[in-house]
């Protein structure tokens, strides 16, 4: 019997919604890729939430610093791709929030080794 698929790292932020759309939402943000730093937003620590209902989805997110001069860009990004999963019918709502402050501590494995820590 061949080996069953790796499957992706437990997303390390908390979400609500129907089950059928948590794998295809963490896919969308894992291509929205921080460009200061090459690697996704979800590695990176920056996705604070995630809820989903009937009319929109309204994901939780943060910057590494408040000076983080791609912010905007990101945030369209992470629009675009959810707008690709969910559809017309659920409006994407991004919220840039500050507090917990952003640390090392919030990057997943993968991220640190990348970044040789």
């Amino acid at each position: 019997m061949p080996d069953p698929a790796p499957s992706a790292p437990e997303a390390s932020y908390p979400y609500s919604g129907p089950p059928a759309l948590r794998r295809p939402i963490e896919d969308a943000l894992r291509r929205v890729v921080d460009p200061e730093v090459a690697l996704s937003i979800v590695d990176v620590g920056l996705v604070y939430g995630v809820a989903v209902d009937d009319a929109r989805v309204h994901v939780r997110v943060t910057m590494t610093s408040a000076a983080c001069p791609v912010a905007d860009w990101i945030v369209d990004e992470l629009r675009a791709e959810l707008s690709r999963v969910v559809g017309p019918q659920r409006s994407i709502e991004a919220e840039l929030v500050w507090e917990p402050p952003w640390s090392t501590e919030r990057m997943s494995a993968r991220a640190k080794a990348f970044m040789g820590w």
